[in-house]
């Protein structure tokens, strides 16, 4: 069944090793090859040193929030019956200038409607889970 939700393409040349990894749990950042520096989201070129050949490191997958929304209605249909739900920016501990952004959850296969908006806090530690949806993992969060 399909959720009608948005979903990444995981055969894209420039995230494909991303989606690889989030299949096998790790949370992986694209790194330039020639001058070391990170970046999320990935692209074909570094915008540090233009240089265009990279490397995927994995990471701890820790983090701090270090912003959120909550979505309300009117909304995409897929996402109606789920709000409010939250989406958070993490700010990953290894280097704070890599964020993502996904949903913060109690437990990995939790809905991202389960925790109450009210108690969110910018500056929490959190760690990533993983959630398979139609065979795309997706990246997920939970408390420390």
């Amino acid at each position: 069944m399909e959720s009608g939700l948005l979903l990444p393409d995981v055969d894209d040349p420039d995230g494909a090793s991303f989606w690889e990894g989030t299949a096998r749990g790790e949370l992986r950042v694209q790194v330039c090859d020639e001058c070391g520096a990170w970046r999320m989201p990935p692209r074909p070129m570094c915008p540090a040193c233009r240089a265009v050949a990279s490397s995927w490191v994995a990471t701890s997958g820790r983090g701090t929030i270090w912003s959120f929304i909550v979505p309300h209605p009117p909304l995409l249909p897929a996402y109606a019956e789920l709000a409010p739900y939250n989406a958070i920016v993490v700010a990953l501990d290894e280097n704070p200038a890599i964020r993502f952004v996904g949903n913060l959850v109690a437990r990995a296969d939790g809905p991202i409607n389960e925790i109450d908006p009210a108690t969110i806090e910018i500056g929490e530690p959190v760690q990533v889970v993983f959630q398979e949806v139609e065979e795309v993992t997706l990246p997920r969060w939970r408390r420390l």
